[in-house]
């Protein structure tokens, strides 16, 4: 063998090694580049947060029938998961899911909630109040776009529904990926960041 094989060989096992260590993790799709997001950030009106008067989560109607049986939860779980296996109601019955906010894998799918990256209530405040109910629909269900991942529930709820000025993904090295994925979300639908979001943001793919 070669000393030009035997380092392929070594950085081939190498590979090996490292793609068994890391966990896959959720991968939403539409995620842009950190150059792609700086301009759509850019891009955004920046204006202070619309009032709160009227909103309802029921006003955002999910999880929507995707197919057959599955809904859209049950959608991002079999995305986003390793090995799901989903009885004939489409619930998953086993699998793993690997939380990128924390960095923690769980075997429970009632362990795992579904994050609209962009809470319903801050696309209610930057914009979605003046939409109409099947636009709202859209933007909770949304499978197209880096809007919802799989992430560990009480990680999720500790979100809530704040903006990247006020809550971060605990894993500081995916800041740069949600920023790209909220950046992305917020310029698809028009809707506004107000000025601390706006810095956060920035801060955020100044990582990537």
């Amino acid at each position: 063998m070669t000393t030009k094989t035997r380092v392929a060989a070594v950085l081939s096992a190498l590979i090996a090694v490292f793609a068994l260590a890391s966990p896959a993790g959720a991968t939403p799709p539409g995620i842009p580049s950190a150059a792609t997001a700086r301009s759509e950030l850019a891009a955004l009106t920046v204006r202070a947060d619309g009032s709160m008067t009227g909103y309802s989560r029921d006003k955002f109607p999910h999880w929507v029938t995707v197919s057959g049986a599955c809904d859209t939860r049950e959608t991002v779980l079999k995305r986003d998961g390793s090995n799901v296996v989903t009885n004939s109601s489409c619930s998953a019955t086993s699998g793993s899911w690997f939380s990128p906010y924390d960095g923690a894998t769980w075997s429970a799918a009632s362990d795992v909630d579904i994050d609209h990256v962009v809470p319903l209530a801050a696309a209610w405040r930057s914009g979605a109040s003046g939409w109409s109910t099947s636009q709202r629909q859209q933007f909770a269900n949304d499978l197209s776009r880096p809007q919802l991942i799989a992430v560990t529930d009480n990680v999720n709820q500790s979100k809530g529904d704040k903006g990247p000025e006020s809550w971060k993904p605990p894993t500081t090295g995916y800041w740069c990926t949600y920023a790209k994925m909220w950046t992305r979300v917020k310029y698809s639908y028009s809707l506004s960041v107000n000025s601390a979001e706006k810095s956060a943001l920035s801060g955020m793919l100044d990582r990537c």
